[in-house]
């Protein structure tokens, strides 16, 4: 699924078994390491026996990461020249999916662009698995390195829902260098440095970078994820967070059919011999999630949905090592590991304001599933053509003024009140436990496809969402029925609430 490896917010973690506050560093790791030449006396601590420590066999599997080793392009950037002195269309901080998207369209119109980071060169480590429709409909199918005819959810060990839906995991670095070639031939130039300060004058700003350049810009677009950097929230963060540990690896084997990738799996029968990590699993219930490459090569992430404060990553990984236990998959090598996290929900940045933002630092997360990179790039264009309008027309425009109408495009009110209702849906889900959890997906997935496909791709706004609630409800069990009505009223209330304001 999407994931983010950074975050400079401070966030709170529930401690398992004490509630004390606890931090989770996030990293990849990417160069192959195999078991039998350096830890071969440790093999069989990857599958447990029925006595056997749980934490003593995470730790045995995190000894398989490899060094981080990070990977770039082998290319040469046409590098932006200070001593010039040129005050630049837009300035663009942050080298992600969004931001380069961003500048390659904006440059494409004619405007001059400065992509700014501290690593421009750097292959996004981050996993990304889209629905192959999302990229097609972007002409971006030759960006993703495999692709399963479908999905498959394991709602407990005696039911599954087949989805017929087409998913497909992106290359990250194709997707990387297609972008950045393209923005290299349309003159974009780059810059390797952080953005500390911005200072604003009437028609321009002043980017202060931590190298001592400062680079002139008419129009600056905060693309730097979830560290908020630039953008200004005037509302208290209280988000959600998905957290979720993953490893692609070598096994001996694995269970899942290598033509569909398992989106969900919710089984439990991995923590029937520990009492304590079951009873943590069902008050707040984690999956697996799976993409097999091959029946010795797979992508195997435990993740929690969305929980406030969130699992810790201890936690996650010991629900994993379990997990791959009790499936029969022993790991032979890993290639690489990721730490995720993602805060999901919370306010929206101040709007207007004279920095422009997309992607997590715009509050573009989907509250209720963690997607982000396959809505920010459909995002890019709304976004550079409101530059392109405003910026390169005859129409004096400029500053606050500018920075509003792109922001008015960016998050028009059919957005907002989408917003509200996802934000709706992870509060109901914040409260579910692993049974009501399961019974929440498996009357999702039996809805017609355009409302589960237009709900989890962003794709349904306030009418559609009203009779995709409306479906929901009339397809859940009488359980399930009464959970929402009992746990679903004060957040409903307090969407109305947010929707009414919002017109005011």
């Amino acid at each position: 699924m999407d994931t983010l490896l950074k975050t400079h917010n401070k966030i709170q973690f529930l401690h398992p078994l004490h509630g004390l506050a606890d931090k989770v560093s996030a990293f990849t790791s990417s160069r192959p390491q195999n078991l039998e030449s350096k830890f071969h006396n440790k093999k069989s601590h990857i599958k447990l026996s029925k006595n056997f420590s749980v934490k003593a066999s995470a730790s045995a599997l995190l000894e398989l990461v490899p060094e981080i080793k990070k990977e770039n392009l082998e290319f040469e950037l046409p590098l932006y020249d200070p001593s010039k002195g040129l005050v630049v269309d837009l300035a663009v901080v942050g080298g992600g999916p969004a931001g380069l998207a961003v500048a390659q369209q904006v440059s494409e119109a004619g405007l001059s662009v400065c992509s700014i980071d501290p690593s421009p060169k750097l292959i996004w480590p981050n996993n990304y698995g889209v629905w192959v429709d999302e990229f097609e409909a972007m002409d971006l199918l030759d960006c993703l390195d495999t692709t399963w005819s479908g999905a498959v959810v394991y709602i407990d060990e005696k039911k599954t829902k087949d989805l017929g839906r087409p998913y497909g995991r992106v290359n990250r670095k194709q997707l990387k260098s297609k972008m950045m070639m393209k923005c290299i031939s349309n003159g974009v130039k780059f810059h390797q440095a952080k953005v500390v300060k911005v200072i604003h004058e009437e028609s321009k700003s002043f980017l202060i970078c931590n190298d001592g350049v400062t680079i002139q810009a008419s129009v600056v677009l905060d693309a730097t994820g979830f560290s908020r950097c630039l953008v200004q929230y005037d509302k208290p963060y209280n988000p959600g967070y998905q957290v979720a540990y993953g490893i692609l690896a070598e096994v001996e084997e694995h269970p899942f059919d290598v033509d569909k990738m398992v989106f969900m799996d919710w089984r439990d029968s991995h923590l029937r011999n520990s009492e304590e990590m079951r009873e943590r699993n069902r008050r707040i219930p984690t999956f697996l999630y799976a993409m097999p490459f091959s029946k010795q090569r797979i992508f195997l992430e435990e993740t929690s949905l969305v929980a406030r404060p969130g699992v810790p990553m201890k936690d996650i990984q010991e629900r994993m090592v379990a997990r791959l236990s009790h499936l029969g998959i022993k790991v032979k090598s890993i290639e690489e590991d990721e730490h995720c996290l993602i805060p999901m929900g919370g306010p929206l940045p101040v709007l207007p304001q004279r920095i422009v933002g997309i992607g997590g630092t715009a509050g573009m997360v989907h509250p209720s599933t963690g997607y982000m990179v396959a809505r920010t790039l459909a995002a890019a264009p709304i976004v550079a053509n409101a530059i392109v309008e405003y910026l390169g027309s005859d129409r004096i425009i400029r500053g606050n003024d500018l920075s509003a109408e792109v922001w008015k495009d960016l998050w028009p009110i059919e957005r907002r009140r989408q917003r509200e209702f996802f934000c709706f849906g992870m509060d109901i889900l914040l409260k579910l436990d692993l049974q009501s959890t399961r019974r929440f997906f498996d009357a999702f997935f039996n809805l017609e496809p355009r409302y589960w496909h237009g709900f989890l791709s962003s794709r349904l706004f306030l009418p559609d969402l009203v009779l995709f609630g409306l479906s929901l409800f009339a397809h859940a069990s009488n359980a399930s029925r009464l959970e929402i009505m009992v746990k679903g009223t004060p957040p409903l209330v307090n969407m109305v609430n947010n929707l009414l304001r919002d017109m005011e």
